[in-house]
């Protein structure tokens, strides 16, 4: 016998609205501090036939209320190329769809959420200055977030466009308090800065950081290689590193530009590269003592996706901004 369920739909405009960087912060630590069986969040899978491409990334987070997946996808060929979200939620309870989340925002949340709870139990404590290199969406959610787990004493800004970086610094200031400029260069940047966020690879796919620009005991943050063909950080970087956590510890080794090309250097890293769960369960406490320059590396997952979302999925129902959808789902008992 067969029922049926409506589900709910959380726009972006309603994601923003609820979301509460602190919040997110925390239940990631707490999704990472315990085992993650190998099932539970997989490789992220992509379909392709020529210019056209669907990327999926999945989770069943151990202990949370809702499973699901991330889907995007784009026709690279059509009239208007654009690539759109949705995160589709399975609950538990009932075993059926709850709601379905436009994920454009969601990924930008997750992303800058998941580097600040690395970098927490990364970065020595302390106020400090942060150095970022990009001036994009991804840049300025990793700002609110990171001073949300440091005090920061001034933001400093390359990207190369002088008007974005001014434009972005200005925010900063008008947003959080913190003193912030944008400077003409990456070096200039990153010279002196306790943290370093890249942010926004080269266009060119070039290093744009380099490891002898990093002061000692500085942390730095990587988020914008994320598969072979792009480029970030220059192989020093890697080489400098005393320790590297990474949030997909395979995908982040054997599948992004930055970490081939320290491969092909005959730079070796495995033994100094772990896992977010290594982190956050504490394992890594006399490692973290003798590092001096420490780094996180990222390339996102379907856990991080479904643990933010279920946040804004719970509090959009409870602010009753989640909107009812004019649809029902088939329910077949299995």
């Amino acid at each position: 016998m067969s029922t049926f369920h409506s589900p709910v739909f959380v726009s972006s405009d309603t994601a923003r609205s609820v979301f509460i960087w602190k919040e997110a912060i925390h239940a990631l630590q707490v999704a990472y501090s315990q085992p993650i069986p190998s099932q539970s969040t997989p490789a992220r899978s992509v379909a392709a036939v020529g210019k056209t491409w669907l990327r999926t990334l999945s989770a069943v987070p151990v202990g949370g209320r809702y499973f699901g997946a991330k889907v995007m996808g784009a026709a690279m060929g059509s009239a208007r190329p654009a690539v759109e979200y949705v995160i589709v939620l399975f609950d538990r309870e009932t075993s059926r769809i709850a709601g379905l989340v436009d994920g454009a925002l969601v990924t930008g949340f997750r992303t800058a959420a998941t580097s600040a709870a690395a970098l927490d139990r990364l970065a020595p404590e302390g106020p400090a200055r942060l150095a970022v290199l990009g001036s994009g969406l991804e840049a300025s959610m990793h700002v609110r977030a990171i001073a949300t787990v440091r005090e920061l004493t001034e933001v400093v800004v390359f990207s190369p466009t002088p008007e974005k970086r001014a434009a972005f610094a200005d925010a900063v200031t008008r947003d959080l308090g913190v003193p912030a400029r944008g400077v003409a260069s990456a070096q200039e940047a990153v010279a002196g800065a306790d943290l370093v966020l890249c942010a926004a690879r080269s266009r060119d796919e070039l290093p744009i950081l380099f490891g002898d620009w990093l002061k000692p005991e500085a942390t730095v943050v990587s988020i914008g290689s994320t598969v072979p063909s792009q480029r970030e950080i220059d192989a020093s970087v890697v080489a400098r590193s005393d320790i590297i956590v990474c949030d997909m510890r395979e995908e982040v080794l054997e599948e992004t530009g930055d970490m081939l090309a320290a491969r092909e250097a005959g730079i070796a890293f495995h033994d100094k590269s772990f896992s977010m769960v290594d982190l956050m369960s504490g394992q890594l406490e006399d490692q973290l003592l003798g590092a001096r320059t420490r780094m996180f590396k990222s390339v996102g997952g379907g856990l991080q996706d479904i643990v933010v979302a279920e946040l804004i999925l719970t509090r959009a129902l409870e602010k009753g901004l989640a909107a009812g959808l004019p649809i029902e789902f088939e329910n077949k008992s299995i």
